[in-house]
């Protein structure tokens, strides 16, 4: 069965992506809930097809541009397709939502794909 998705490898061939998300959380969030968060990401590694790795963390740049952020993950994965397909991806959009729970509403996220 053919994809839904488009076919980006056309343009950009197999190379692993990474997939860079900045957040800004809630003051109010608790450590706890934000490692909980970060963990349901994590925890798709492994489970979701070309997902190959993930890593998270706190915000600790001294530069000013970089203070709108509190947090921040990147994923690594193995081909554009493989991104593609864990975006609508069910246990994606549950781990989603739980990021979305501890954010800040409005203008809290940043997401950038790159190869290379």
């Amino acid at each position: 069965m053919k994809s839904p998705l488009p076919d980006h490898s056309v343009y950009f061939g197999d190379v692993n992506v990474k997939h860079l998300v900045l957040v800004k959380v809630r003051p109010d969030v608790t450590e706890a809930e934000i490692s909980a968060a970060f963990d349901a990401l994590g925890a798709l590694v492994g489970q979701v097809p070309g997902l190959l790795s993930f890593s998270a963390g706190r915000n600790h740049s001294p530069e000013a541009a970089g203070q709108t952020y509190t947090h921040a993950f990147v994923m690594e994965f193995s081909d554009i397709t493989s991104r593609d397909a864990y975006l609508p991806d069910p246990r994606h959009q549950a781990a989603a939502q739980r990021l979305r729970s501890i954010r800040e509403p409005h203008d809290a996220v940043t997401i950038v794909d790159f190869t290379g």
